[in-house]
């Protein structure tokens, strides 16, 4: 991790600096803890987005703001090792990190979420009290919504759990954390007028995490993966992998433009 861009690496005498450089504007990454299925790692989640966080401020310049390896990961307590914090919780902590770093200068966040499309309800709650009451601008960046144009291209299935997405993207940036010998593949069946994928079209029911007991099951059948992690492949993870640091450095020179 270069120490021109983590803020845990600066002195304070540089953050200030970096506030000037980058206008107010600071990346803020946000993953979980949680089981990724028999050959990725739990800490999956928040090392993709350090990932593209630190990707893109190397080229931009911005600072990053230590990472937050915790989420809301309640139906993944079937597995060891997995850790969920209650939204409640989560709220207050990013409220707190906003709000400390706000007091300082930077008035523009973007959150980098890793951790798909569970995270994105309580971040929306923060974000909306950190502009309301703190007078900054809060922008979300997903991955499952700023690949929507690539991931058919690439030949990706439908969003799971440790697939083919994922694993790839861990393979050309973390391979050394990815066991593929481990990798099991696991299609789950359809269920009428829901679903997960930001992608789809259809019409559809909100998402609700599964059940503890639906994803114990899952661990006989798959280890916890759900898709085809056993497609994977690394030269497919770095397009995917650059495409997000591309839209990602669209968002921070926009952000630092307004």
């Amino acid at each position: 991790m270069g120490s021109s861009i983590w803020l845990q690496d600066m002195t304070w005498e540089e953050v200030s600096e970096a506030i000037s450089r980058s206008k107010g504007v600071i990346l803020l990454p946000i993953g979980s803890t949680e089981q990724h299925g028999l050959h990725l790692p739990l800490g999956n989640d928040t090392y993709v987005a350090i990932a593209l966080a630190e990707d893109a401020a190397e080229r931009t310049g911005v600072p990053v703001a230590p990472p937050i390896w915790y989420g809301w990961s309640p139906h993944h307590m079937a597995y060891p090792g997995s850790v969920t914090i209650r939204p409640e919780i989560l709220i207050e902590l990013v409220y707190d990190v906003v709000a400390s770093l706000s007091r300082h200068g930077f008035t523009r966040f973007i959150i980098v979420n890793g951790h798909r499309i569970a995270n994105i309800p309580w971040l929306q709650v923060v974000a909306e009290r950190a502009q309301r009451q703190l007078g900054v601008r809060v922008y979300l960046f997903d991955p499952a919504y700023m690949s929507r144009e690539i991931v058919d291209e690439l030949g990706f299935g439908p969003v799971g759990h440790a697939d083919e997405i994922e694993t790839s993207q861990m393979l050309y940036k973390y391979s050394d954390l990815v066991k593929m010998e481990r990798a099991r593949d696991y299609i789950s069946e359809s269920k009428p007028l829901y679903l997960v994928d930001p992608r789809g079209v259809g019409d559809t029911l909100c998402y609700v995490p599964s059940t503890v007991e639906d994803m114990a099951k899952l661990r006989e059948i798959s280890g916890g993966a759900i898709g085809r992690p056993t497609v994977s492949n690394r030269e497919v993870g770095r397009r995917y992998h650059e495409h997000l640091v591309q839209r990602l450095i669209e968002v921070i020179k926009r952000v630092m433009e307004a």
